[in-house]
């Protein structure tokens, strides 16, 4: 196979986007003055805190 060639032996669902940008969501959005918020995902939830030096940690 060629560079050239139009046949992608990747699937579909591995193929990244091209030219499109990832959003940005701010924090303070996010957090609305707290230091701690629950995120629920994949019927698991995630705990995000903002440390006192600012930095960000997920746990399960």
């Amino acid at each position: 196979m060629t560079p050239n060639d139009t046949d992608n032996p990747r699937s579909p669902q591995t193929v990244a986007p091209l030219n499109r940008p990832q959003p940005i969501v701010e924090s303070h959005d996010l957090f609305r003055g707290h230091n701690e918020i629950l995120i629920s995902h994949d019927g698991t939830i995630y705990r995000m805190k903002i440390t006192r030096q600012g930095k960000l940690i997920l746990n399960k």
